[in-house]
């Protein structure tokens, strides 16, 4: 199996474990009332567990956000003195824009 698809594997099980732990202290500590809310209905089971789910996509996506963007290397040949890639350059001719000007008061009363 690819190092990447491993790597992914490895972030989803860390996302969905930070979302089982995040949704437990939900309840635990009865935030908003989630505890009876989960407890007192008959889909709060169901409602928990979408919340796990939902979490999970979350948590597990950030998780492997950081791991993909803590992989860069410093080896890179970025140390150049060239200041970066140039993208044009400035063009310093002046071009005469006509404008044409009406007189002043000469559209008054037209809007309504």
């Amino acid at each position: 199996m690819p190092d990447l698809i491993k790597l992914y594997i490895r972030s989803a099980a860390i996302g969905f474990g930070l979302s089982a732990v995040f949704a437990g202290l939900m309840l635990w500590l009865d935030v908003l009332g989630l505890r009876g809310l989960v407890m007192g209905s008959s889909d709060g089971f169901l409602a928990l567990f979408v919340m796990w789910v939902l979490n999970g996509i979350v948590f597990g996506s950030v998780q492997f956000g950081i791991a993909i963007m803590s992989m860069a290397s410093d080896d890179e040949d970025d140390d150049d003195d060239r200041g970066g890639t140039p993208i044009g350059r400035i063009i310093e001719d002046r071009v005469a824009i006509p404008v044409r000007v009406d007189k002043p008061g000469a559209n008054r009363g037209t809007r309504r």
